[in-house]
């Protein structure tokens, strides 16, 4: 249940990141001004963040947290992951039949009597 709910939080997250990152402007244009322009923000002050920059902090912040949850939920958690595991976990549940020797049977202690019926 709790994993479960992490995972959907975790999804909510991822998409709230990307549009955050995606809504905010690019800054590419001071890189390519240092080569031939008169930038002198290039490696300079960015000024105040805004509140983009400080939303894709936060959430960046909480996705690597849940990342964090749901690999330790995941080492926690004992399930089957091949075909071959749950035949194995299958075989080990189904209780032993017991098995019968040939004396038990019917059909074997009238073989013995017959025999022994012939040979007098």
């Amino acid at each position: 249940m709790v994993y479960t709910l992490i995972v959907i939080l975790h999804v909510f997250i991822c998409f709230l990141m990307i549009g955050a990152i995606l809504l905010q402007a690019g800054k590419g244009a001071e890189i390519g001004a240092s080569f031939g322009g008169s930038s002198q923000t290039v490696f300079g002050s960015r000024g105040p963040a805004n509140f983009l920059s400080k939303l894709t902090v936060v959430v960046a912040a909480v996705f690597m947290m849940t990342s964090l949850t749901l690999a330790i939920l995941a080492k926690e958690r004992n399930m089957a992951s091949t075909v071959i595991d749950l035949n194995q976990k299958t075989e080990s549940a189904a209780p032993a039949a017991p098995v019968e020797t040939p004396a038990d049977t019917p059909a074997a202690s009238e073989s013995t009597e017959s025999t022994s019926d012939a040979g007098e």
